[in-house]
């Protein structure tokens, strides 16, 4: 299969605007999941999609590929699929299966990304959205933190930001699940839901994976055991930068 990894980002986010291009042990965070998204799929088939010139004249001085999109986006997926468009028609080739890796995912690792292709295998599996636990009360009822519940196949059933499964009878024997930013799409299913209107539960919750859903999709879900964080303020970028103190992968950037 013909297999691209494509990673949004742009500057003007709401709660901690330009987030890409703040550093991590000197790297702007973008930087680090260019990297692991190239260590995972390859130099040649990962892609920064941005409406930001500061973000694609960094990716291009690190040699990889940025792709210009409109600045109306106002989900992932559909810069993502513009891109995709884009991608296509400079290559000339059709791709087959798209990774979509978010620009605030730092923490991700390589072997993270590749598991959601082996799931393709399975022909009734049209998107693959990894997933990790929830470990303490307060990152559950953190509403930057996705949730998702999920049925006895690992398919999801509901995405939202508050606390599901609802904890009333308690919260520490419950499975607590965490969207995180690595969704794979098949080709034709990724423009097939950039050409479909936002949906009433997708705009409540704020998230795009609900219009699958609402509209009759399915989503294969994947759990990794990695710590994972999606950063949306200063204190979550400061915990990464913890965290990646001594960290082998990124030691590994150069070597690309």
């Amino acid at each position: 299969m013909n297999i691209i990894g494509v990673i949004p980002a742009r500057m003007g986010s709401t709660r901690f605007p330009g987030k890409p291009m703040k550093k991590i042990h000197g790297i702007p965070m973008i930087g680090h999941c260019y990297h692991r998204t190239a260590m995972a799929l390859g130099v040649d088939a990962t892609y920064v999609a941005t409406c930001d010139i500061e973000i694609a004249e960094y990716i291009n001085s690190i040699g990889g590929r940025a792709i210009m999109t409109s600045n109306t986006h106002t989900r992932a997926t559909t810069r993502t699929a513009e891109a995709l468009e884009k991608i296509e028609q400079e290559t000339d080739e059709k791709v087959d299966i798209v990774v979509m890796v978010q620009g605030d995912e730092p923490l991700i690792l390589p072997e993270t990304i590749r598991e959601v292709t082996p799931e393709f295998k399975d022909k009734s599996v049209n998107i693959v959205n990894i997933m990790s636990r929830l470990t303490t009360e307060e990152s559950f009822k953190d509403v930057n933190n996705v949730k998702v519940v999920i049925a006895n196949n690992n398919d999801a059933l509901y995405y939202s930001r508050e606390p599901i499964p609802s904890p009333w009878k308690g919260w520490e024997d419950i499975p607590r699940y965490m969207q995180t930013g690595i969704i794979a799409f098949r080709r034709d299913i990724l423009i097939a839901f950039n050409a479909m209107k936002e949906t009433q539960l997708e705009q409540i919750e704020s998230i795009d994976m609900n219009r699958v859903l609402e509209t009759g999709g399915k989503i294969r879900m994947v759990l990794t055991e990695a710590t994972t964080i999606g950063v949306d303020v200063l204190e979550e970028l400061n915990e990464v930068e913890k965290i990646l103190v001594g960290d082998k992968i990124m030691g590994a950037y150069i070597q690309l």
